[in-house]
């Protein structure tokens, strides 16, 4: 199988729901990897955020993240400029994605591509 996960929710909202939704991603990627799945983790929207936060050793999905670390393909681009996460991507080692040109921004990540592909494709 091949999955994309894409991951929306801000962590900056303080809601255990934005928790819950990137704790749910990265368990399917972990399965999905066990599995002997394609899988391919993307952050897009407020999701570029996250990065940051699961690489501090005291995040409690910073476990988690770790060990799905290899498939994080990387942050939407554009994405990251809105909402502030450029720096804080590079800092991480997140590549940041401009796969798909959006007039007003540096390029966006592709997840039409995923859809195109026959990829199975879950938003959190």
């Amino acid at each position: 199988m091949k999955l994309a996960l894409i991951i929306l929710s801000d962590p900056k909202s303080g809601s255990e729901e934005a928790l819950g939704r990137v704790l749910n991603a990265l368990a399917i990627a972990q399965a999905g990897l066990q599995a002997g799945d394609e899988v391919e983790v993307v952050f897009n929207g407020a999701g570029t955020r996250w990065p940051a936060e699961l690489s501090k050793v005291t995040h409690p999905a910073n476990g988690l993240y770790n060990a799905v670390r290899e498939v994080v393909k990387g942050a939407s681009c554009g994405c990251a400029a809105v909402f502030g996460a450029t720096e804080s991507l590079g800092a991480c080692g997140v590549p940041l994605l401009k796969e798909l040109p959006l007039a007003g921004t540096p390029g966006i990540s592709d997840i039409h591509g995923y859809l195109a592909a026959g990829w199975q494709t879950l938003v959190f």
